[in-house]
């Protein structure tokens, strides 16, 4: 399975979307997990976005 300039790019639009809903429909909710997000220490916030690409990696493994 190759991925094609298409593929990324649907890809890349998704997560725009996606990322892109909790501000528009809850900006108060956005606004207070920004505000916490950024008083977290540095590890925290690591831990949290390797935890975030493995659960993605795993989601993307039983995809294909």
């Amino acid at each position: 399975m190759s991925l094609g300039a298409a593929d990324i790019t649907t890809a890349i639009a998704l997560v725009l979307i996606i990322e892109g809903m909790l501000p528009f429909l809850s900006p108060t909710v956005w606004r207070d997990t920004f505000e916490r997000l950024v008083r977290m220490s540095d590890g925290h916030i690591r831990f949290f976005g390797l935890s975030s690409m493995l659960v993605g990696l795993v989601v993307l493994l039983f995809l294909s």
